[in-house]
């Protein structure tokens, strides 16, 4: 059998491997030749055994203990009388000892990465006093590596960006791998990185595990993510050594290397001359391969007829240009604009300006349609005077409005009644001529805001609004009068030339310059000997007494005429009547007592006296109102118990009863309860005087009479008694007596030939009872005959 190259070399690793080991294992105790000494009279002797280390390969699979070592004293001579003990960490578990031999073998596979090493105690004891011959010593074995734990990503997989057009080289992520091998033996944990997976874009560094860009000039817009599949493999990537993988998602980040450009070079919207201000005319966009701030641009109009009357802005969202209304549009005035419209980036890349400007233009047209608009006025608001003296027909002003269209058509006004309720004003529908349609009255209504409809004369619909105040101007057509009413007294002891009251006045019109009021006294009221009044020439006057003595007896009420005149043109003037009481006052001159009929009341009765009477008063009242609360409380029902009424049912106006067979209308039992008795049962809201009438006592006797009676005395009850409510009627069909005089009330026997009972007058009833007359009557038109 032949072995290749590289199998013998493998084979030569292994064989120098395994002798080391072996020579290792083979320590021996050795005695020490130094003689004992003595100290402080004690005898101490040198340990005659020295420890090495032991040494064992990890993940050993024969299925023999593995051998380990030998420990040997150089007591022991080889007759047995020597026993050899071990113990510590895996001491008969893991590792056993031949206590002849001092042979230390494994019993079962050992991992290093799970412990590397055990600590033991082995000890010489004689066989037959099992004492110890030597020292008890420590000794460890350690766990020889092998290469069986492949390199790991404990971070994998990786993600990672570098941006677009990086120059080679430039870094982008570090991936490291972590084999569990004692990386202070051999090759076993010495990782080496490559890439298997990504190549001619990126590169690996073999020791470090950087990668990095390998090609320059790298376009996102043009792929924008790579996968790599990078691999670790120890043994420094020699044939034979374990690897692990792991992957590496590389995004290409953005940078501003895309100019904006406009995908046409012009644009053309058409739009309506009624569009309101602010109202987008369109939506322009430049577009850009880049994304996030570096697709981010901005839009402005450089030139063109529209600036003032167009404006763009950008939407944040979808960067697009807003073209929007400044001023409206007029198809009349010009039916056309042009713009110049420039949209350029806000964050430009110095690196990127050899790629051109980041910018571009493109033309916009705005064609302005024409629509049909409403009449429009002169002026949006009219301002207008009239006089409330005005007569019906007076002409206010003019209202005028055209039709801005080029058909130019005719325009009809009317006043939109909602501002003009009272329809105060009437306009001439074709010359816009406002004037008067009542009487005004400015103290009602100071200014009127009306407003002014102009509709084209072809096409109605088409209403433009005007707006018109009307202000009233003040004629002098209302007297003064007092400011309020006053209450004026006098004391008793007034003096002669005592100011008793301080009087002004109020005009509802509103004089340019104010008013002016004159006060004096009446021509009948001017010579009377109780007071006078003093003009104080400011709109006001006084009020004086002209003499003392005062008496309410005598007069307790005086009635003092005042003239006041206005100073308007026309003046006005009015007559008021100011009411003076005579009052008795204290020392302060304030009135205590006005009224003169205290001096009637009865000397001999005190004020104590009154108010005893009154509370007996009082007293008397809460003493009849409470035994009447008591007496409503203690009312009984007007109607008697349902339970004791044998009055069966109360028929509607519209029933008319079920027949024989109708048993449901009213109760039978009532009927069929032959000797019940009824007590009588007064209404309580009824004068005991017509409350004479009794219920009657039903005693058991024959069937027919019975019925007969008692059915004749509820007739009679129900006619005379004012204490029962209104029945209407009261019907029985279930039974009906014998020999009763009615016989029976079915209709089943009626079309007998035996009834001697004539119906032809039911045909001269008109043409509802005509099935009636058929079945009954005896022409020789019936059903029956």
């Amino acid at each position: 059998m032949k072995l290749g190259k590289v199998e013998f070399c493998h084979f030569l690793q292994i064989l120098a491997l395994f002798l080391c080991l072996s020579g290792m294992n083979q320590a021996e105790l050795s005695r020490s030749r130094s003689k004992p000494y003595f100290q402080s009279g004690r005898t101490r002797t040198k340990r005659s055994w020295v420890w090495n280390q032991f040494f064992v390969l990890e993940e050993y699979m024969g299925t023999d203990p593995l051998y380990v070592g030998k420990l040997h004293s150089d007591v022991d001579k080889g007759d047995g009388s020597i026993k050899y003990i071990l113990s510590g960490e895996g001491a008969s578990s893991i590792f056993i000892i031949d206590e002849n031999t001092g042979d230390i073998h494994a019993t079962k596979r050992l991992d290093r990465e799970e412990q590397a090493y055990y600590t033991l105690r082995a000890q010489a004891l004689d066989r037959l006093t099992n004492k110890p011959v030597e020292p008890e010593s420590e000794f460890v074995i350690k766990i020889q590596d092998i290469n069986d734990n492949e390199p790991k990503f404990l971070d994998g997989p990786y993600t990672a960006g570098v941006p677009e057009m990086s120059p080679v080289g430039t870094s982008v992520v570090q991936v490291t791998a972590t084999d569990a091998d004692d990386p202070t033996y051999g090759n076993s944990a010495r990782v080496v990185y490559s890439i298997l997976q990504g190549q001619p874009y990126f590169s690996v560094e073999p020791k470090t595990g950087v990668i990095k860009t390998a090609l320059p000039n790298m376009d996102r817009e043009a792929k924008d993510q790579y996968l790599l599949v990078i691999q670790a493999k120890d043994m420094v990537g020699q044939n034979g050594g374990l690897s692990g993988t792991t992957s590496v998602t590389v995004t290409l980040t953005d940078v501003n290397d895309n100019p904006p450009r406009f995908p046409r070079r012009s644009y053309q919207y058409n739009v309506p001359e009624s569009l309101p201000v602010a109202s987008v005319v369109a939506r322009i966009k430049a577009a850009d391969a880049d994304v996030g701030p570096n697709a981010e641009m901005e839009y402005k109009i450089v030139d063109g007829d529209g600036l003032g009357v167009f404006k763009i802005s950008v939407d944040k969202d979808t960067q697009e240009g807003i073209i929007t209304i400044q001023k409206e549009l007029d198809f009349e005035a010009k039916t056309s604009y042009t713009l110049r419209i420039e949209a350029a980036n806000m964050h430009v890349d110095p690196r990127f300006l050899s790629l051109g400007p980041f910018s571009d233009m493109t033309t916009v047209k705005i064609i302005v349609e024409d629509v049909d608009e409403p009449p429009v006025f002169t002026t949006r608001l009219y301002s207008m005077v009239v006089s409330e003296a005005a007569k019906v027909g007076t002409i206010i002003g003019t209202v005028a409005a055209h039709d801005p269209d080029a058909s130019n058509s005719p325009v009809r006004y009317s006043i939109d009644r909602n501002t003009d309720l009272e329809r105060y004003f009437n306009i001439d529908a074709n010359s816009g001529v406002i004037t008067t349609a009542k009487s005004l009255d400015r103290e009602t209504n100071a200014v009127h805001n009306i407003t002014v409809l102009a509709m084209e004369s072809q096409n109605p619909a088409q209403t433009g609004r005007g707006y018109v105040a009307i202000t009233i101007l003040d004629i002098n057509d209302n007297a003064p009068e007092f400011a309020m009413e006053y209450e004026t007294t006098v004391c008793e002891n007034a003096q002669p030339g005592q100011v008793i009251q301080k009087i002004s006045a109020i005009d509802k019109d509103d004089p340019p310059n104010g008013h002016q009021f004159y006060f004096s006294l009446t021509a009948e009221a001017a010579n009377n000997h109780n007071f006078t009044l003093q003009d104080n020439k400011d709109n006001t006057a006084t009020v004086l007494t002209r003499r003392n003595g005062f008496r309410r007896q005598e007069q307790s009420v005086f009635y003092l005429p005042i003239f006041i005149v206005d100073s308007g043109s026309p003046s006005l003037s009015s007559t008021n009547t100011l009411t003076i009481r005579v009052c008795d006052c204290d020392a302060d001159g304030i009135a205590q007592t006005c009224n003169a009929e205290a001096y009637i009341l009865p000397a001999g009765l005190s004020t104590g006296a009154l108010i005893a009477i009154l509370a007996c008063v009082l007293t008397l009242l809460v003493l009849v109102l409470l035994i009447v609360t008591m007496r409503r409380r203690k009312k009984e029902p007007l109607i008697f118990d349902e339970e004791r009424d044998i009055r069966e049912n109360i028929v509607r106006y519209d029933d008319e009863g079920g027949g024989e067979e109708d048993t449901e209308a009213f109760d039978m039992a009532a009927l069929r309860n032959l000797n019940i008795i009824r007590d009588t049962k007064t209404r309580r809201d009824v004068t005991p005087e017509i409350q004479f009438l009794s219920r009657p006592t039903f005693k058991s006797i024959p069937d027919n009479v019975i019925f007969r009676e008692f059915i004749w005395e509820r007739l009679k009850e129900a006619d005379v008694d004012p204490c029962a409510p209104p029945y209407d009627s009261l019907q029985t069909y279930a039974f009906e007596g014998n020999g009763s005089v009615a016989e029976s009330l079915s209709s089943l026997d009626s079309i007998s030939s035996n009834s001697d009972q004539n119906y032809d007058y039911l045909s001269d009833w008109g043409p509802r009872f005509k099935r009636l007359a058929d079945m009954y009557g005896t022409g020789p038109d019936c059903l029956y005959s």
